[in-house]
């Protein structure tokens, strides 16, 4: 079963994957047209709506004319069809269309054997507009058999079309059942194997872009945990994370390393801990600031001094915000120490074993298997990163394929796990926030890769950021 918002990202990996929307769209009336076709009877109305649900009708009449009596309403004006590839079908049928102002609707259903409801597809919510409401309130009161396109319009809400069929589009959709949906006709549209198995832009659906008239701090705000031995670590990952959109990033970092980290960005806030490495009196401090933020990176930098080791365990325990764990936490944990938290690992192979005591091979399915186990056991989500990522969090896996040799260059983990935190602050849930994480993480490495190649550094990776976002929200 698809969630509404997983189609949406299905949908956009299927163009990045090589399968345009296009072709979908073709696929899923061509299914249609063959649904209808098999129930024998010959005249045809269909209900259309102005998105890509009525992109799917206007195909399937296409296919439908010339062996059966079609007749197509739109609900608009032509001039407000939302999408291009629902614009260019409609201009293949517009003969045989009619604007709903200038038809009777219980007329038209009465003439015809078979309603088809293209109107709305998935994910309606709130009440149901007209001129909606009235085509499906005429249409369940016909007697007709009614088809409808990929979901019922108005699923999901109090008033929706109850058909005789759906046909539905790859798997079926949330909510979807045979008292409401009738009989369920699942047709294949192409989407490619690795727009499921890949994360893509579509991912990119789950970014909750500010609402107008936000304040300071409504947007995320991170704390980082790091710092020490290592100065650079924990201030390319409150680079990342403010380049995520979050609103503020703090850093508690050693005393050793806060005038160096200071120096590196006014936009961090910096505070010092009081000793020259995290040490277990710094913890009372460390979970004060956690109570005012969002979610909280710990590991970058810190190295394993014996203090810094009990220190993290002590906080780990204690944190009760979404975490993001990476670097020198994973001298400190065991797989134990994180179970039942709610966030993000990013071990790479060497820490995968330190955290867990397990050898990974390097087939990448034997490894999926692996991690989905030990996700499964902490109940956290996983981000193995390598050539290849693996993201689970023991119920659902995705694999990631961005990203470049070049960054193999120290500083780019930092940079993931500053943008994984960021997302996390913004309320994304942990699978949604590591998935999207490597595939901007990535992204942002292979785009720094063409203008830097082998000589990238971190933070051209950092400084990618904003270019991947516009892209693709």
């Amino acid at each position: 079963m698809l969630m509404f918002e997983e189609v949406k990202v299905l949908d956009r990996n299927s163009e990045f994957y090589g399968v345009p929307t296009s072709v979908l769209m073709e696929n899923a009336g061509r299914g249609v047209a063959d649904a209808v076709r098999n129930i024998g009877k010959k005249k045809i109305l269909f209900f259309c709506g102005l998105g890509n649900n009525g992109g799917d009708g206007f195909v399937a009449a296409r296919h439908l004319i010339d062996s059966c009596t079609v007749k197509v309403i739109l609900l608009g004006s032509q001039d407000s069809i939302k999408t291009e590839n629902a614009k260019e079908n409609y201009g293949k049928i517009k003969n045989i269309v009619e604007e709903i102002n200038n038809v009777n609707i219980s007329d038209e259903i009465k003439k015809s054997d078979i309603v088809v409801d293209s109107m709305l597809g998935v994910g309606i919510s709130g009440r149901i507009r007209q001129p909606y409401l009235k085509c499906i309130n005429s249409v369940n009161k016909s007697r007709k058999t009614v088809v409808s396109v990929d979901v019922p319009t108005g699923l999901g809400t109090k008033t929706a079309v109850k058909p005789k069929i759906t046909v539905t589009f790859h798997d079926i959709k949330e909510g979807m059942n045979e008292k409401n949906s009738g009989k369920i006709i699942i047709k294949s549209i192409g989407i490619p194997e690795d727009a499921e198995r890949y994360v893509g832009p579509g991912e990119m659906v789950y970014y909750p872009k500010p609402k107008k008239g936000s304040h300071k701090g409504e947007n995320g705000i991170v704390l980082i945990i790091g710092g020490g031995p290592y100065s650079g670590a924990p201030a390319l990952a409150g680079l990342a994370a403010y380049r995520t959109g979050v609103d503020l990033v703090h850093i508690a970092t050693p005393k050793k390393t806060y005038p160096i980290i200071a120096s590196y960005s006014p936009n961090l806030i910096v505070a010092p801990l009081s000793s020259d490495v995290l040490v277990e009196e710094d913890v009372k401090q460390i979970l004060s600031l956690s109570s005012k933020v969002d979610s909280v990176i710990i590991g970058p930098g810190l190295g394993n001094a014996d203090e810094t080791v009990k220190a993290i365990r002590t906080f780990v325990k204690k944190c009760n915000k979404p975490l993001v764990v990476d670097a020198s936490a994973f001298d400190a944990l065991t797989i134990d120490d994180i179970k039942n938290k709610n966030g993000v690992v990013t071990p790479h192979r060497n820490e995968f074993k330190r955290l867990t005591g397990t050898e990974l091979s390097d087939d990448v399915d034997k490894n999926v298997k692996v991690v989905e186990r030990f996700a499964k056991k902490t109940r956290m989500t996983i981000l193995l990163k390598g050539s290849i990522d693996i993201i689970s969090n023991g119920r659902k896996t995705k694999l990631n394929r961005t990203g470049n040799p070049g960054m193999s260059v120290g500083g780019t983990g930092d940079v993931l796990s500053g943008i994984a935190g960021g997302l996390l602050a913004k309320g994304i849930s942990s699978f949604n926030a590591a998935r999207m994480g490597a595939f901007i993480n990535g992204y942002a490495g292979d785009l720094a890769f063409e203008e830097k190649s082998y000589s990238l550094m971190a933070t051209d990776v950092v400084e990618k950021i904003p270019g991947v976002l516009k892209r693709f929200l």
